[in-house]
């Protein structure tokens, strides 16, 4: 095998695994011991995985955070369909969190009709659940001009007050080991709150979340539900650790 193929199968393998040793690399690639050290050495060097005692990790991703507007268009139909699901677990007088995100936005023209009470830390969801004539809490606390999501111990300590039915949240980051990472420091302490709050809490996330990992932990991945599209091969590990929803292979008029 030559050595960029077996630099192409230890990358492929570590996109499915976490760790690899140095030993099971040299079974399966028929290899000596000093030219897999080669190659990991040199993949290290290349940025493509960490170097640890015996073998090899997965070099550990992170995600920058694109603006509202730019999230809006990222992937918006496969948005759309997640965001009709999730607004069908919704029932009336309930007391539900929508968390600030584009995905959970996405939900709000879905909920209309329905009898019930939202809080938000979204300033443009609490405007267009307005507009949709939906029964409305925003927060208080300080704007974070990028998402425009309310943060701080303001919003904290009234999440404190409120038990919901529900909390519907946006992650960054979806790693069946890092769990639901994010990128702001006191946006998952919001994030966290709600979930703390909720008898149910809800992750929506597109396939291009999944396997990512963002700055900071907000919990643990089955502290919530996960509703995504669908799962690959390289992310079906999720199902093994919480409870997914997937929307293609959901009713959309269903309850769950």
């Amino acid at each position: 095998m030559l050595t960029d193929e077996r630099r192409a199968y230890i990358i492929t393998k570590l996109s499915h695994v976490h760790t690899v040793t140095v030993q099971e690399l040299v079974e399966e690639l028929g290899h000596s011991e000093s030219t897999i050290r080669r190659d990991l050495t040199q993949l290290e060097v290349e940025n493509q995985l960490v170097r640890i005692h015996g073998g090899a990790k997965r070099l550990r991703k992170t995600v920058t955070e694109d603006s509202m507007e730019e999230k809006s268009i990222k992937n918006s139909q496969e948005k759309q369909r997640i965001a009709k699901y999730a607004a069908t677990l919704v029932e009336n007088k309930e007391l539900i969190y929508l968390d600030a995100g584009t995905t959970t936005y996405e939900m709000i023209p879905f909920l209309q009709g329905k009898d019930i009470t939202v809080v938000t830390n979204g300033v443009p969801h609490a405007v267009s659940l307005s507009e949709h004539a939906i029964s409305t809490i925003l927060v208080g606390g300080v704007i974070k001009q990028h998402t425009k999501a309310i943060i701080g111990s303001i919003a904290e300590n009234q999440l404190e007050r409120f038990h919901f039915s529900k909390v519907f949240l946006g992650m960054n980051g979806v790693d069946a080991t890092y769990g639901l990472t994010t990128t702001d420091i006191e946006e998952a302490s919001v994030k966290a709150k709600a979930i703390s709050q909720a008898n149910k809490s809800y992750v929506l996330a597109d396939r291009s979340k999944l396997k990512e990992v963002s700055f900071i932990k907000v919990a643990d991945i089955d502290d919530c539900i996960l509703i995504t599209e669908s799962l690959s091969k390289e992310t079906e590990e999720i199902r093994e650790i919480t409870r997914v929803l997937e929307v293609s292979t959901h009713d959309l008029h269903s309850h769950t």
